[in-house]
């Protein structure tokens, strides 16, 4: 994890609202030279002095410790997945589609290869799944029901509801879904 610069969060947004340091540091009611040594990190500033700045910059006092956000860390290339196959699952190969290991989103490809099920008996989420089928038809069991989905087909599985998918034909299918907990 990198470390949060405050100093340097204030001074890019003081620069992008063109305030001088003496300007802010009057709005803020700090002095100038505090103000200074805070963009240039040589103090630390108190809780009350982040207040007072934010108020002054009229952003939200939070903004000084979110991290910056590389924008290519946010893209995968289709040849650079992490894959996963669960022990259990008959050789499912799962394409994970999110950049981070979030934990309230599951977003992957279940590719599954010709008859083979997802799981042996069913699995079940705290939270609902959005389904599409991107290729082939499969069988889903939500509870004790059974339904056969095909390319183009979605399906919201409801938290708690036991499932399981099936391919029982002679070709891969691929399914892409998302779990949100």
């Amino acid at each position: 994890m990198k470390d949060i610069d405050i100093g340097k969060k204030i001074l890019e947004i003081r620069k992008k609202q063109e305030l001088s340091i003496r300007d802010l540091a009057k709005l803020a009611d700090v002095t100038p030279s505090l103000l200074s040594q805070i963009e240039r990190g040589l103090a630390n500033p108190s809780v009350n002095s982040l207040k007072s700045i934010s108020s002054a910059l009229n952003v939200p006092l939070f903004t000084f410790f979110v991290s910056e956000v590389d924008k290519k860390d946010l893209i995968i290339r289709s040849n650079n997945r992490k894959k996963v196959i669960l022990p259990g699952s008959d050789n499912v190969l799962y394409e994970i589609l999110d950049p981070e290991d979030s934990s309230d989103l599951e977003f992957a490809i279940m590719n599954l290869s010709p008859n083979t099920s997802s799981c042996v008996g069913t699995i079940v989420h705290k939270g609902y799944e959005i389904a599409y089928i991107l290729e082939g038809e499969v069988k889903l069991f939500l509870d004790e029901e059974e339904f056969l989905l095909y390319k183009g087909d979605s399906v919201k599985i409801p938290a708690g509801t036991k499932h399981r998918w099936e391919n029982n034909c002679d070709s891969e299918s691929k399914v892409i879904f998302a779990v949100i907990l």
